[in-house]
């Protein structure tokens, strides 16, 4: 009898990746808050035991989300004879450019923040972590009390960046670009992105909060 040929084995299914695929299609359309796990358990096509199994909760499912955006701001290695400047923000624009297919669930989520319907905590629990890996990705240390000042000031030169960046349309993020710009400008002296060797003390950039809004 001739032989059946072979069937070509699929590759597995990247469940964590449905999941937050799911969820963020689920988070464009309805509040983030009145999202139920089952619903997204549904929308990625896995049993409930299935998403407990790899992502228990949703702040799980925002911490994976994170996780993911950050790996692909991170594939791309930094030239090292580039300025710390120029290497963070080809970083940070790599960080926008994973953004871009969850847009309007990151729309969305920021209305919602600000109508109170939706807690940013585990999310912003997640910025910390990932500003710092932006840092050390540039060559920039985020270790010790200075580092730790350098990732605050980064965290809030982004936020101020994101909202440019979720009303930016353009297909080359122009506007994205020119924030970003600005942003790390303004936060450079409490960056230490000029080469210093002593950092601002976290006192000093607390109180420059008003030239990152």
């Amino acid at each position: 009898m001739p032989r059946k040929p072979a069937q070509k084995a699929e590759p597995p299914k990247d469940q964590k990746l449905a999941i937050v695929d799911a969820a963020m299609r689920l988070a464009a359309e309805r509040p983030w808050q009145a999202l139920s796990l089952a619903e997204i358990a549904d929308a990625a096509e896995l049993g409930v035991v299935e998403l407990y199994r790899l992502l228990s909760s949703k702040a799980a499912i925002l911490r994976e989300f994170s996780r993911r955006v950050d790996a692909a701001a991170l594939a791309v290695a930094t030239d090292p004879e580039e300025r710390p400047r120029d290497r963070l923000f080809d970083i940070l624009m790599r960080r926008f450019d994973a953004l871009a297919p969850y847009k309007p669930a990151l729309r969305r989520m920021v209305a919602d923040t600000r109508r109170l319907r939706f807690d940013p905590i585990p999310m912003a629990l997640c910025l910390p972590r990932s500003m710092g890996w932006m840092l050390e990705a540039a060559h920039i240390s985020s270790t010790g009390i200075a580092g730790a000042v350098r990732v605050k000031v980064l965290c809030l030169a982004y936020l101020s960046v994101l909202r440019t960046y979720l009303d930016d349309e353009s297909p080359d993020l122009t506007r994205t670009m020119a924030a970003l710009d600005r942003a790390l400008r303004r936060a450079e002296p409490f960056l230490r992105l000029d080469g210093g060797t002593q950092a601002k003390t976290q006192e000093a950039a607390w109180n420059s909060l008003t030239i990152l809004s």
